[in-house]
């Protein structure tokens, strides 16, 4: 049955919907080489009808051929990876990248879940708006994926996480069927909100095709700064008073500790500290609106001014130009890049509520201090609470032995330390193979059985993305 199920899937998308397995090695190796997949096929349907079909025969082939899907393939924790040679496919959604509409008027786009996300950003951009999800990887990852994932990025703060910026999808249900969903409307109070089900399940409930995407009007203005606080409860403080002072118009606000900053300095060619002399903390913070550069630029500097005098600020500058804006940001760009060249971490992905960072960052530096010693590289998303905790081995220790050894007992005491606040263990990366046994640890008795009797009723046969978020 599986090889017939092939047979016919080969059929259902032709010569071109096939990639040969020994030709798709990078799509079989996960973003951070933590795991090796293997797959029966790779197959890359150009349609949403194809998919369908390819999804159908997967379902009736016997106990059914499971399906994987992918997008960039630039996850952190394994999601999209297959690891079944004889009853598992590779689904990629790569040739299905076509922007369907641009609704200017209704500040929407239609876009299939293969488009690049850099590529949805200039599609909005010559219609004079923004889709304003925003991150490193976006010069690769797939829109199918984002929204599998509900990726979050650096403007959260203002705009919200890729589920906030979603209007209606298109999907592929287990057994075949399609789910048109791509009305594009605002108010539509007309039963479940289906959609919501397949954001952020990273494709074990069904297989994201097609998405009305938010737009947002461009904004005239933007004003940047990178700023050293003595603390990080300093930079919360600097952050509330800009929110205020600028009518809640703050798009990102990233805080980077001093260690992550010297790896960029470091490691990445053509950077260079914005500042004369080293500081242990800074704020990244952006500023963005539709009144005038001058009259926007004067509510940052107020503000920077009042942080001076209150002792919340210690040195900063304002970026004079588009360029060093974006020298600026690039500092926070290049960390995951740096943290490579410099032998690589062990890396966490936390979140509590931003009044609660300031203690978490404390907390954690103390019980990693008894769990023994590291490099930390602290960064992250402090307009929204979310932290990447990165654990470097000391000199002299190989990653891998420092993953296999104490860097265990360390994340399982930041991990604790999360939740124990109130916080969550996965803020934006997912579940995927690397996190499933920290949800079953930390997800409560009834959360976990409403999870599965969702996965139960819309996959009876296990056959999206198995071994994904839930296990087998």
């Amino acid at each position: 049955m599986i090889a017939e199920g092939l047979r016919q899937i080969a059929g259902a998308v032709g010569e071109q919907g096939v990639m040969p397995v020994e030709a798709a090695e990078p799509l079989l190796r996960d973003e951070r080489g933590l795991y090796r997949g293997r797959a029966a096929m790779v197959v890359r349907p150009g349609t949403t009808r194809e998919c369908a079909r390819v999804v159908k025969i997967c379902a009736g082939a016997g106990a059914g051929i499971g399906v994987v899907p992918q997008g960039g393939n630039t996850g952190y924790c394994g999601g999209a990876t297959p690891f079944d040679p004889d009853r598992q496919i590779l689904l990629s959604l790569s040739r299905m990248n076509r922007i369907r509409e641009v609704d200017s008027v209704n500040q929407t786009m239609t876009v299939e879940a293969g488009a690049v996300l850099s590529s949805v950003h200039t599609a909005a951009e010559e219609h004079g708006l923004m889709f304003p999800l925003s991150m490193g990887s976006e010069g690769s990852c797939q829109i199918g994926g984002v929204l599998s994932t509900n990726a979050g990025g650096i403007a959260v703060l203002r705009y919200g996480n890729a589920r906030d910026l979603v209007l209606g999808i298109e999907a592929i249900l287990p057994n075949g069927e399609i789910l048109f969903g791509l009305k594009g409307l605002r108010k539509d109070n007309t039963g479940y909100d289906l959609k919501s089900l397949f954001l952020g399940a990273e494709g074990t409930l069904g297989v994201i095709t097609a998405a009305v995407l938010k737009l947002v009007p461009q904004p005239k203005s933007r004003q940047t700064a990178w700023l050293a606080v003595p603390t990080p409860a300093a930079a919360c403080g600097v952050l509330r008073q800009l929110q205020r002072d600028s009518g809640e118009r703050v798009v990102s606000a990233e805080y980077i500790s001093r260690e992550s900053l010297e790896l960029v300095l470091e490691f990445v060619a053509g950077t260079r500290d914005p500042l004369d002399r080293p500081f242990p903390h800074y704020l990244l913070i952006e500023v963005a609106g539709g009144e005038s550069r001058q009259r926007l630029r004067r509510t940052v500097e107020a503000a920077f001014d009042s942080g001076l005098e209150q002792g919340h600020i210690a040195d900063g500058v304002l970026a004079e130009s588009g360029r060093q804006r974006d020298g600026l940001w690039r500092l926070r760009e290049c960390i995951p890049e740096a943290e490579r060249h410099s032998g690589g971490s062990v890396k966490h992905d936390i979140s509590v509520r931003v009044s609660a960072v300031p203690q978490f960052i404390d907390e954690a530096q103390r019980c990693l201090e008894a769990q023994g010693p590291c490099r930390l590289s602290v960064f992250g998303h402090l307009g929204d609470g979310n932290l990447h905790f990165n654990l470097r081995p000391p000199p002299g220790t190989a990653l891998a032995d420092f993953a296999a050894g104490p860097a265990g007992g360390m994340t399982a005491a930041l991990h604790d330390l999360a939740v124990r606040m109130g916080g969550s263990f996965s803020a934006e990366h997912g579940i995927g193979v690397l996190k499933r046994d920290e949800l079953e640890r930390y997800a409560s008795p009834v959360a976990l059985s409403t999870m599965r009797a969702l996965k139960t009723a819309l996959d009876p046969k296990g056959i999206m993305n198995p071994g994904k978020v839930l296990g087998e």
